[in-house]
């Protein structure tokens, strides 16, 4: 069992819940930092993200094809239909999709956590990245719903885990000859693209989380330090 991954899924899901229980029924209509979404939308999302990820869950416990989804559209009309509901339902739909996510994770064998499913971009990966791609979503989207969470407070190790995973995305996808070394203080190196000679990004986890997720605004900028001019990156998910 990924035992640090689904800590942060519990971790951020506590300051997703503490964050959506002091919300006001206004709230809910109020935009969050996604285009076209308010903070209903946001919030469904989340709670139908947990849903279809314990479809893959299953699939890994039982070997049943069991896809996030059951057509393309599913998702966006879960979301929409979602979006309007009461502060009250949203709240207890957050609390109670997140229960049973963590419930079917804990009860994978430590054989079915190697299993193979299909994400929903249609990859095929081991059931042992699921309680990543739900990490992901709770603390980003945690940020996005325009509540005072900034992306310092990401945890430094999950952070660290993120830009890894977003370079490794982008890196297959910046025109050729574009690209960096990152240096994530007191964590390690990565190579985003094709690195240009001497060109280096440095700075806190959190901070290169946000410029690459496009989730960091002119604070988080000010903590990286570039050596040469800081490379033009595709948008991220």
């Amino acid at each position: 069992m990924p035992e640090q991954v689904l800590g942060w899924v519990e971790d951020g899901q506590r300051r997703l819940q503490q964050a959506v229980d002091a919300l006001s029924q206004d709230a809910m209509t109020e935009p969050s930092a996604l285009p076209r979404w308010t903070r209903g939308h946001l919030l469904s999302h989340l709670s139908r993200n947990a849903d279809a990820l314990v479809n893959l869950l299953t699939w890994a416990r039982t070997g049943m094809p069991t896809p996030m989804y059951t057509s393309p559209d599913q998702r966006v009309t879960d979301i929409e239909t979602g979006a309007g509901r009461p502060l009250a339902e949203q709240q207890a739909d957050v609390r109670e999709s997140a229960a049973h996510f963590r419930k079917a994770a804990d009860a994978l064998s430590a054989d079915a956590w190697s299993a193979t499913v299909v994400s929903g971009q249609g990859r095929e990966i081991p059931a042992s990245e699921v309680p990543w791609l739900r990490a992901r979503e709770v603390w980003i989207h945690l940020v996005d719903l325009r509540v005072g969470v900034g992306v310092d407070a990401l945890p430094p190790d999950f952070a660290w885990a993120l830009v890894r995973d977003v370079a490794g995305w982008m890196s297959a996808r910046v025109e050729p000859g574009i690209g960096a070394e990152l240096v994530v203080e007191g964590h390690g190196t990565v190579v985003l693209g094709t690195p240009v000679p001497g060109l280096t990004v440095t700075g806190p986890p959190y901070a290169l989380a946000a410029w690459l997720t496009g989730r960091g605004g002119t604070q988080e900028l000010r903590e990286l330090r570039v050596t040469g001019e800081l490379p033009d990156i595709p948008r991220w998910l």
